[in-house]
């Protein structure tokens, strides 16, 4: 079957189907180079503070998305770098298996790409992303170049996303920008704030408590 005739389930066709153990552990591969690990984790801490009191959503990264049995036969599709599925439940898991989560797939997704990856993520993965997942929002970025691309899925085709004046790209599924900030990608908010690690939210709290003359350690 090729990924064209593939197509996502939905939830009528799960109760149908039967599919392998659900029990799957992900089978990814370590992540490339520190740089794209530390990338990987930024984007995690930088979400999670920002959505710290929400239960209804579930990021990660560099783990595996098992989708369809064929798949699992061939083992030749790995997971995204990173990415987040909304309206779920917020829990560990130790891979994310579509059957297992009514059919849902995750809505957006960021490949951190290298010389070694980049022509899978913007061909293979990305008629995958578009065809199978129908995933809305998917952006790529090299942690070298620090190029930075997005695309939205519109009717079926994933269509370029503009940068604004700042030179960040929209996630409407996240409600927030995507840009590059300090040689790394970051998150920005609607009014173009950046989206702080709770390390940062940290420093700037002591800074302001040293301002008033008020010693960090104390409070």
């Amino acid at each position: 079957m090729t990924i064209a005739q593939e197509r996502p389930f939905a939830k009528d066709d799960i109760d149908k189907i039967i599919f392998p153990p659900s029990d799957l552990y992900s089978d990814e591969p370590p992540v490339e180079t520190e740089l794209h690990l530390r990338q990987i984790i930024l984007l995690l801490e930088c979400l999670e503070w920002l959505w710290r009191d929400r239960t209804d959503f579930y990021a990660i990264g560099n783990l595996t998305i098992y989708y369809s049995p064929h798949q699992l036969k061939s083992a030749d599709f790995r997971g995204p770098d990173f990415f987040v599925v909304l309206g779920t439940e917020r829990k560990t898991r130790k891979s994310w298996v579509v059957w297992e989560e009514n059919g849902q797939y995750p809505h957006v997704i960021v490949e951190i790409i290298s010389p070694k990856t980049a022509n899978v993520d913007k061909g293979l993965k990305k008629q995958i992303y578009q065809d199978i997942f129908r995933t809305p929002d998917y952006f790529l970025f090299d942690p070298y170049t620090l190029e930075l691309a997005g695309f939205h899925l519109l009717d079926g085709k994933y269509q370029p996303r503009k940068v604004n004046s700042q030179g960040h790209l929209w996630s409407q599924q996240l409600n927030l920008y995507l840009g590059v900030n300090n040689q790394q990608l970051r998150f920005f908010t609607s009014e173009g704030k950046l989206v702080p690690t709770p390390e940062e939210v940290a420093e700037r709290l002591a800074a302001k408590l040293r301002e008033l003359n008020i010693d960090p350690e104390t409070v």
